[in-house]
């Protein structure tokens, strides 16, 4: 750390402390001995209070955030005043402007932040400025025409306090810091935010051990990351201790063995503690693991390749199966991280999405050319900010704790990005480069961090309402006699007409009912290949021929066995029936109801906007005109979610049985794959499993596989059911 930023951040002696106002002003000396108390975070009111309490239940997002010792990202509290575009009262709008004008007359023209107090001594807003005499100039004039959220925060102000700084660069960190201490309420606010974990290495024992990290890295050792969550460092933890055998255990818990643990047992660990692998061979794996870390991958995977292949020649074929099972871990590593970059080694990508008057940032981190993760954060901002603005002020908080990387990523050009980079290399000691990529690899990464950052969001608008307010607003929306207790949506899927599955979903009033989820294997010989529509029937006519079958045999059984047959709260029949399609798929399973007698099931079909786009789907019910929401109505958040369930169950389903079959076809059923590839692809990947969850680039590293061989192979893995 600089010794600037390191100024910044603790005790300023450069800086200069300035408080304007229209109230009593106390001493220099006063004033600065009441800044520690300044700077704790100010107590949230009532009011704010109980809107967090309204909206603790239902914000979490399992798909950035796993669900061990990581706090759930959460949408932030809506406070009625942010929704507010009236402009205030003239006398409040004048009390503010004196206020500001007071502070104007002796404001330096020099670089320094400013803050904004109400009469309860709050901060309201902290800004920085190149000249803080003329920015607080711009909020004097009684004429300029201002929005209303800066129109509110002039009204509210009754002091202003001022610290100079040497250069406007220290007035950012200082801004930053500032912002994360007070959290005021018309700054941009980063949430949810903490230290990322690392992996450790350690350097202080003959036998290095490896562990999950946080904090200060004082140990002796070599730390890799950041990772995006705990989660995503447990899962390549596991897989390392898979392809190098590095104990992770403690150094008291090593020295008192006696014998090897079960980790050796189950192949994860080499067994240095009772000598099972000498001095030598146990740095050598210590290297390996620290050489694929650091992005020397390939290098690692071709060195066990070839001892794999020297080991079966030997007619070693235990040695050689250790080393497949090596190769396997280390190809899982790079299968879980996702999307890899080919030319960017080191680079933070930051996405920024707005959608219902609320913003979500995703960050994903690479570090030598590998994905160490992402994360969805939902900064609090008011509407008016745009998302320039917001992603800014996000920028220079989050790195406010952390070190930043060479290269940083953005989706949106922000107004300040040259001081920004100029800020963050002082801070980290060499030079960070912001940018905005338009087209390349880079441009990829930050339209995939898009997609992450609008999933995301949709994600936790759905889930921030509550779930009896949606299925409330289901009744307005289907004009349905009362809010569903169960709804069973229904989608089937295949490839061709082959391994064609059905699926059902269930949702109550408290989300989903995985234990209720039921697939239906396709059984009927007469079905046309791919038509979807008697797949429908069939599915359906099972499953209800099966329900009026039970509830008969309970009417006889009585009361008690139906009492059992809802135990689980939920009830076996279903209120309202969801399947994903248009008006043809509709009157498909219409039919099946009209046949068996079901009258008292609502029937809805969710046909797929233009060009499948989310937000413009169509819903037709029977005998009604198609039904088309807005597209940020809750409802249609919700019914999207239910949608989106079914087809990843149902295609989680078929993906079971297909690979079931292309396991026992092997890989000869690929056009064009011969025995030398086949032979290649698995001395690279070690199993065909980790050939399967390879993407086209992995393949194309493959020595003997075309570019073109490499999308062959990836689409007979990876071709979307229908």
């Amino acid at each position: 750390m600089s010794p600037h930023w390191q100024a910044a951040r603790t005790t300023p002696r450069f800086l200069v402390p300035y408080s304007f106002g229209l109230m009593a002003r106390e001493p220099i000396h006063q004033a600065n001995n009441a800044r520690g108390k300044e700077l704790s975070p100010p107590p949230p009111d009532q009011a704010q209070a109980d809107q967090a309490q309204n909206f603790a239940a239902g914000d979490i997002d399992p798909a950035t955030v796993p669900a061990d010792e990581e706090d759930e990202a959460r949408l932030p509290d809506a406070e009625a005043a942010d929704d507010s575009n009236e402009a205030p009262a003239e006398g409040r709008l004048a009390v503010g402007h004196a206020a500001i004008e007071n502070a104007v007359r002796l404001a330096p023209t020099s670089p320094g932040v400013y803050r904004m107090l109400n009469a309860a001594n709050d901060v309201l807003y902290v800004g920085k400025a190149k000249n803080v005499r003329k920015r607080l100039s711009s909020y004097a004039r009684a004429s300029a025409p201002l929005p209303a959220r800066i129109l509110r925060m002039i009204a509210a102000t009754v002091s202003v306090e001022i610290v100079s700084t040497a250069t406007e660069t220290e007035a950012l960190l200082l801004e930053a810091n500032l912002i994360k201490q007070l959290r005021p309420r018309f700054n941009v606010q980063l949430r949810d935010d903490k230290s990322f974990p690392y992996i450790l290495i350690t350097g202080d024992h003959w036998a290095p051990q490896i562990l999950k990290h946080r904090g200060a890295q004082t140990r002796p050792g070599q730390y890799f990351g950041p990772f995006a969550s705990a989660g995503a460092v447990n899962r390549t933890i596991t897989a390392l201790q898979r392809a190098f055998l590095i104990r992770s255990c403690t150094d008291a818990f090593f020295e008192s063995r006696t014998r090897p643990c079960l980790l050796y047992q189950i192949k994860r660990c080499a067994g240095p503690c009772t000598r099972e692998i000498d001095f030598p061979g146990y740095t050598e794996l210590v290297r390996e693991a620290k050489d694929f870390l650091s992005g020397r991958s390939q290098a690692v995977k071709q060195l066990l390749a070839a001892e794999m292949e020297k080991a079966s020649a030997e007619l070693e074929f235990e040695t050689a199966a250790l080393y497949r099972d090596r190769l396997a871990a280390l190809s899982a590593i790079q299968s879980q991280q996702g999307i890899n970059p080919r030319t960017v080694q080191e680079a933070d990508v930051f996405a920024i999405h707005q959608e219902g008057g609320y913003s979500c940032v995703e960050v994903f981190f690479f570090r030598t050319g590998q994905n160490w993760g992402n994360r969805a954060y939902f900064p609090k901002a008011e509407k008016s900010f745009t998302p320039e603005e917001v992603l800014a002020s996000f920028l220079t908080q989050f790195y406010d704790d952390k070190p930043p990387p060479k290269l940083i990523l953005l989706s949106h050009a922000i107004e300040e990005s040259e001081l920004m980079a100029s800020a963050l290399s002082i801070k980290a000691g060499f030079k960070v480069e912001v940018t905005t990529p338009l087209r390349g690899e880079k441009k990829e990464l930050i339209t995939h961090a898009l997609t992450n950052a609008r999933e995301a969001l949709g994600r936790k608008l759905a889930d921030t309402a509550t779930q009896n307010r949606l299925l409330s607003g289901l009744v307005v929306t289907l004009g349905l006699p009362q809010p569903p207790r169960r709804i069973e949506v229904y989608d089937n899927s295949h490839i061709q007409g082959t391994n064609a599955v059905g699926a059902m979903i269930v949702a109550g009033p408290d989300g989903f009912v995985k234990n209720q989820y039921r697939k239906f294997n396709i059984k009927s010989e007469g079905l046309t290949p791919g038509d979807d529509y008697a797949m429908m029937r069939e599915v359906l006519q099972r499953r209800f021929k099966r329900l009026l079958a039970a509830a008969t045999a309970d009417e006889t059984a009585g009361p008690r066995a139906q009492a059992k047959a809802e135990d689980d709260g939920v009830p076996q029949w279903p209120d309202l029936v969801i399947i994903d399609g248009g008006r043809g798929q509709l009157n498909a399973a219409k039919e099946i109801f009209d046949t068996l007698g079901l009258s008292q099931v609502a029937l809805l079909a969710v046909a797929k906007g233009p060009d499948r786009d989310a937000g413009r789907e169509t819903l037709f019910m029977p005998d009604r005109e198609a039904i088309k929401l807005e597209p940020r109505d809750p409802v249609l958040y919700f019914i999207q979610r239910l949608r989106d369930e079914a087809h990843r169950f149902v295609i989680g389903s078929h993906r079971k049985l297909r690979k079931k079959d292309i396991r026992e076809a092997g890989l000869q059923e690929i056009p064009g794959i011969g025995p030398s590839r086949k032979r290649a692809l698995l001395h690279h990947f070690g199993t065909l499993k980790e050939i399967e969850r390879a993407s086209i680039a992995d393949l194309g590293r493959v020595p003997g596989v075309s570019a073109e061989s490499a999308r062959k192979i990836f689409e007979f893995f990876h071709t979307q059911p229908g």
